[in-house]
């Protein structure tokens, strides 16, 4: 009996642990496309994404937050003609990721909502210009579907899946619903739309 009772307790261990784990990759995941919006006033920031395909169960919700601060040279549009950028950003973000099926394979929809306190100086043909503004960024919205390799599976299913070859397919939308002021050179939002597809292996 007690043989038993240790048995099922290092089971049930495994499992938590394995769950843990889960969490803390697709939380990663997610956290790491949130960041490509913090720390900048432009959000169409190029980035790779680590476990942006890996596989996980269906019907589990993640919903994380971060922050991020930068001082200093930032990135800007290169049609501004803007040099010597002494900016100063505090962004904070809210993410939630929910995961289905879709085709017999496992997908994800996204979304991230940042907010951004932005101030500082920077050179506009020779003259110095400041800016002190906050507000909502572009939000930005995603559906990954796995093509082959990561079948939709249950949280007890999935305790016995292995990964091999993995390829998938994304759609990140961003939405120009973010703060921003056509007489002014530095905003936070981009007032554009911006599609961003995506084939990855993983």
């Amino acid at each position: 009996m007690e043989k038993c009772a240790a048995s099922e307790h290092r089971v049930r261990l495994i499992a938590a642990q394995e769950s843990t784990a889960l969490s803390k990759a697709a939380g990663a995941a997610l956290i790491a496309g949130a960041l490509t919006l913090m720390g900048s006033a432009r959000g169409y920031a190029q980035s790779i994404e680590p476990r942006s395909y890996s596989n996980i169960p269906i019907g589990v919700s993640f919903l994380v937050a971060g922050y991020a601060y930068t001082n200093k040279g930032l990135s800007f549009d290169t049609s501004l003609p803007l040099t010597d950028p002494e900016l100063r950003t505090s962004s904070a973000v809210l993410g939630y990721a929910r995961s289905f099926e879709a085709w017999g394979q496992s997908a994800k929809f996204d979304v991230v909502v940042p907010y951004t306190w932005l101030a500082g100086s920077a050179l506009y043909r020779g003259s110095t210009v400041e800016r002190d503004v906050s507000g909502f960024g572009d939000p930005l919205f995603r559906v990954s579907v796995n093509l082959y390799g990561a079948p939709a599976l249950t949280v007890p299913e999935f305790r016995s899946y292995r990964q091999d070859l993995i390829v998938g397919a994304s759609l990140q939308v961003s939405v120009p619903a973010g703060q921003y002021d056509a007489t002014r050179l530095v905003n936070i939002g981009t007032n554009r739309w911006f599609f961003k597809p995506e084939v990855g292996v993983s």
